[in-house]
């Protein structure tokens, strides 16, 4: 009787550790199509907290089912702290790599910008050099 209480508690947990992830990921893609092409605010850190949370929830869900003596139930537990983990990690990283992507743009177009009013600047009217450093100075 202990093991099916065990197996029920498993399934159970997992499941709506799982039903809870679809419906945050529903409703955030029910506020893009409500938004209907316009812009949205980035739920990219509304799903890093979802993320973290159900990660370290479920840690310590497995340790009070290991205490409890639950295997079952507990190593189901940790493998989906697992990969609420894992998923987190995935999540972040894609993030990161959309920041860093979106600053190194900014900064190629901040140099062409420069270099092209350089280039405007070079080819209108012939300055001295002297002009150029007192303009620099002020």
């Amino acid at each position: 009787m202990e093991f099916f209480a065990d197996l029920v508690l498993a399934v159970l947990l997992s499941a709506l550790k799982a039903v809870a992830l679809v419906a945050v990921w529903f409703v955030e893609g029910m506020k893009q199509w409500a938004a209907r092409g316009q812009s949205v605010p980035d739920p990219t850190g509304r799903y890093l907290l979802v993320l973290s949370t159900g990660s370290a929830g479920s840690a310590v869900t497995a340790y009070g089912l290991a205490r409890a003596e639950l295997p079952l139930a507990s190593t189901t537990q940790a493998v989906m702290a697992t990969l609420l983990a894992l998923l987190l990690l995935l999540v972040a990283g894609t993030a990161y790599g959309k920041r860093l992507a979106r600053d190194l743009r900014r900064r190629r177009l901040r140099q062409e910008r420069l270099r092209w009013h350089e280039s405007q600047r070079e080819d209108r009217t012939p300055v001295s050099t002297s002009f150029r450093r007192r303009r620099r100075r002020l």
